[in-house]
């Protein structure tokens, strides 16, 4: 085969580009500290790059839900807490107004504070959370409970969290139902309220001494849904440990799959520059002046 002196230099052009774009791969590695900048660098790692990436997106995701639901857990553990303590300061006026030596002006001033405590049962029971209430169930809107009536606004369902993959969820709320004892509508635990009320206005202390016992019922449901919380927000602290320690192994994963060895990057891109040079220097010998240039 005949080799012209175009058929050299157009050779010589070709691997001139090529150890030119090796050369500026490299410099573009060592400024930006990635494998890849475009999907045509490495087709392979870019697909892998995206699905860690969405695997992260998603465990973001589940973080903020767990975040959310720890926040929701801790809002109705301090809002049982204040049950518990109001409950328990009921108990304690009701032990007080079954004393029979009390007069009738003592036992209507027990139940004014009787009064006011079950107003702030209500307070409690229409805690919110992020402008929702929490014991409402799914109609988060709306108040459960008011004043003037012991009937329940809410329902019984429960509001999950999904805070895993594979359908990993949570109820993360109480419904009022079970905390304030609602049976046929009505709040037994504020018809109590009402109804120790009546038996210290009428100083029927008897009445009174029989109603301790309901008190200690309902005290024990609120500890029972408090311990309930309890559990879940261990739970909640555990799920969130876990997704932290997996988004340090996602963000690990990503860095191996992107993230350039610089000292590779710097002993290739040496090796790149010298072979450019080379090829210059050859190029400089190749386009020389040709026969016909002599001729002239």
């Amino acid at each position: 085969m005949r080799v012209t002196h175009n058929m050299m230099i157009s050779t010589f052009l070709t691997d001139y580009y090529n150890n030119l774009e090796r050369l500026q791969k490299g410099q573009n590695m060592l400024s930006s500290g990635k494998k890849f900048t475009r999907p045509s660098d490495d087709p392979v790692a870019v697909a892998t790059s995206l699905r860690i990436k969405t695997d992260m997106a998603r465990n973001d995701a589940y973080t903020k839900n767990a975040d959310d639901a720890k926040s929701w857990l801790e809002i109705t553990d301090s809002a049982l807490s204040q049950l518990g303590d109001l409950l328990q300061r009921t108990r304690e006026l009701a032990v007080e107004g079954a004393n029979g030596t009390l007069t009738q002006s003592d036992m209507e001033k027990i139940a004014q504070e009787i009064m006011q405590l079950k107003a702030q049962m209500v307070q409690v029971g229409n805690t919110q959370y992020n402008g929702r209430y929490i014991f409402a169930g799914f109609k988060t809107d709306t108040a459960p409970f008011s004043e003037t009536a012991n009937s329940y606004s809410g329902d019984d369902n429960f509001i999950e969290f999904e805070v895993g993959p594979g359908g990993n969820k949570m109820a993360v709320n109480v419904p009022g139902s079970r905390l304030f004892d609602v049976v046929g509508g009505t709040s037994r635990l504020l018809q109590m309220m009402d109804d120790l009320k009546s038996a210290l206005e009428n100083g029927d202390h008897q009445a009174v001494s029989s109603m301790i016992a309901d008190i200690d019922k309902q005290l024990e449901n609120v500890l029972s849904v408090r311990a309930e919380v309890g559990a879940k927000s261990n739970r909640i602290d555990l799920i969130q440990n876990r997704l932290q320690n997996d988004n340090y192994n996602f963000t690990a994963l990503l860095s191996k799959n992107e993230d350039a060895d610089m000292a590779e990057v710097i002993t290739n891109l040496k090796m790149d520059e010298n072979v450019y040079r080379a090829s210059l220097a050859a190029g400089a010998r190749i386009i020389q002046p040709s026969l016909i240039d002599f001729l002239r």
